[in-house]
This record gives C-alpha cells, structure tokens and sequence, in this order.
C-alpha cells in the first residue's frame, strides 16, 4: 500500500528530454518547425543520437504532465506542503528511467510507474534555436501504460488520497481507458479533473478521444495554437475569447461546478472564461537577452497555477502563480527547478 497522503495526481508520458541548441539545418534536415511538438516517425528516429554525439545535448526529466507535477510540488514546497503530489505513467527497466524517477523523486513527487521490461524508457528530442523549441517525442515505454496498473492498491490508495488530477492531451494517444478510469474517480467523488489539450495534432487526430475527456474537464487548459485548431475543427469562430466561452459552456459531466476554460498566449494576456464571464490576465514581460529556452513554458504554468488551485486560492492568484512558474522556467534550460522556489503569492 502506498502511505501517500497529497492533494494532487499526475498521470502521462514520462520521457527523458535529449535537450541541444541546434542551427536551421538540423531542423530542415529532419523537417521539424520551431513551436511545435510531434511524434516521432521512423524519420525521426537517429535524431536522438545525433544529438548526443554531435551537439552535446542534455538530460532534462521530462513528459509535459510530469513537468506540470514537478513545478507544482517545487512551489507547493515554498508553501510548506511536501510529499503533496504522485505521478504515474510507464517507463522501460533501463538507465534513463532510473534517471526520470530520481529527478521526480528529488523534486519530492511521489511516482508509481508501471515497467515495461521489453520496450525503452521514451525520450523527447528538444530542439532549441533562438530561445524557440521543437519537441519530437518517442514514446516507446510511456505509449504501453495500461489500465490495469490503476487496479493495483498503490495506485488504488494514490487516486483515492488525491483530491484533484491533472493528465496533459498527449496522454490521449496513450489509454483513454485510464484517463475515463480517473476522470469517472474524480465525477463520483466531486474531485477536480483539469485536462490540457497539449498541441494541435491531438484535437486533429484524436478527436475522438478529445470529445470523450472534455466533458469531464473542470479545468480544460491550451495555448493559442491549440485553441485556435480546436475552434476551427469545431467552427467556433476566430475571437479566442468567444472561442473559450462556447469551450466553457460544452457539456459537461459534473454539473456542480462550471468548467473553466484557460488559454495561455505566450507573451500576450491569458484569457480566462468561466461562468459566461471571461477575464484577461496580463503577462509581465521578460526581456529577451533573460531567455534561454521555452521548452516547459506551458507546462510550468499548469504546475504555478495548480499549485494555487489545490490551496483553494482565487483565480487571480492561481494565474499568477502560473505566470511566475513560466517566466522562472523560460529562463532555464527546459523544466530545470533546482533552486528553491521564491514566489510569493
């Protein structure tokens, strides 16, 4: 049994991060744009050595959920609330995921993974020019997570602890069996399901996986690229504002409470629509020569604005805790929190 006794689960695709600044032609080459994350395909695949042989690339803990979760519990930790936070997703028996869980577990999350003693811990090429990243994700391991590892006490007494569950979009090519087992967990409880879009070629080609999470979602997070593909599959128009209202009023499961629907733009203001009202949140600029990767960005404002949210803190204080988490990250190489959190609500 696990004596877990937090306030928040993770649950997706823990990948090692191969991080190296590369120029264009390594982007050209394997036909990767700035701003985007893919899947890899069978293209892709020398990618992952090329970087560490030619580009002096880095290990960075990654996955965006288990991100989300790491910053979290690094501010949690500022609040004094540690050991609040699990994660759970699938890795290979190999070295990078004794590197993942030693990150994870430095950070103080608590991870339950299944192994996969066949199949590779997954890992994420980051490709960073200018500050901009590519992701290509070779899910390997993460992509065998099955449902039955949620049927385990430990992960029994985890998800049964946990008052509120964050899963990022990408988990949606993975099991959307687990990710119903959980949101149902959370809807017969009255727990809070908060779901991230995660990237365009989710809402393209996962529709249907998409339809079936949104409706559990209390908290339903994207970037603008994201809300902009999902408003124009579903002909919801170009005002992003609008587009989060008509997001905000889809159905929805747990009828006692609104969803809230957030939209994060990079450097410009984050919209926020809930109960037919939306509010935009100004960013506070970083100036230019401070940046030094965007990899995790988005990431770490779910894990800054959950980590408000779980306290039971007002929206305006769980953007800005997002805000600052973002800002923080974007000035480290990918999802780096290796020194003591000092925001202050």
């Amino acid at each position: 049994m696990s004596d877990f006794k937090g306030i928040l689960m993770g649950m997706g695709n823990p990948l090692l991060d191969i991080s190296a600044e590369v120029g264009q032609d390594m982007l050209d080459k394997y036909d990767l744009k700035l701003d985007s994350a893919i899947l890899a395909e069978e293209k892709h695949l020398p990618i992952y050595k090329e970087l560490l042989d030619n580009h002096s690339a880095g290990f960075i803990a990654g996955g965006a959920t288990q991100n989300s979760i790491r910053v979290a519990q690094w501010m949690l930790k500022a609040s004094g609330m540690e050991n609040a936070t699990a994660f759970m997703g699938c890795v290979g028996d190999d070295e990078y995921s004794k590197i993942i869980q030693d990150c994870a577990s430095r950070d103080g999350v608590l991870v339950h993974y299944m192994k996969d003693t066949t199949t590779p811990t997954g890992t994420c090429a980051v490709l960073v020019k200018d500050g901009e990243r590519s992701l290509c994700a070779n899910l390997a391991a993460a992509n065998n997570f099955q449902k039955s590892h949620l049927e385990t006490d430990v992960s029994k007494a985890i998800y049964s602890s946990a008052q509120f569950y964050y899963i990022a979009g990408f988990f949606l090519t993975v099991s959307v069996e687990s990710l119903v087992h959980i949101a149902e967990h959370a809807l017969q409880e009255n727990k809070t399901f908060c779901l991230n879009l995660s990237a365009p070629f989710i809402i393209d080609f996962f529709a249907d996986a998409v339809a079936t999470a949104i409706p559990y979602a209390d908290f339903l997070f994207c970037n603008e690229s994201e809300a902009e593909a999902y408003a124009k599959k579903h002909g919801l128009g170009e005002d992003l504002k609008e587009v989060a209202l008509k997001v905000a009023a889809l159905p929805k499961k747990n009828e006692n409470r609104p969803r809230t629907v957030i939209f994060t733009q990079g450097s410009k203001s984050t919209i926020v629509a809930y109960n037919g009202i939306v509010t935009e949140y100004e960013v506070e600029p970083l100036a230019k020569e401070k940046l030094v990767d965007t990899n995790g960005a988005g990431d770490a404002f779910v894990g800054g604005f959950l980590s408000e949210l779980v306290q039971g803190k007002p929206m305006e204080d769980c953007v800005k805790a997002g805000h600052w988490a973002a800002k923080y990250i974007i000035q480290q190489p990918g999802t780096t929190i290796d020194q003591p959190c000092t925001f202050k609500a």
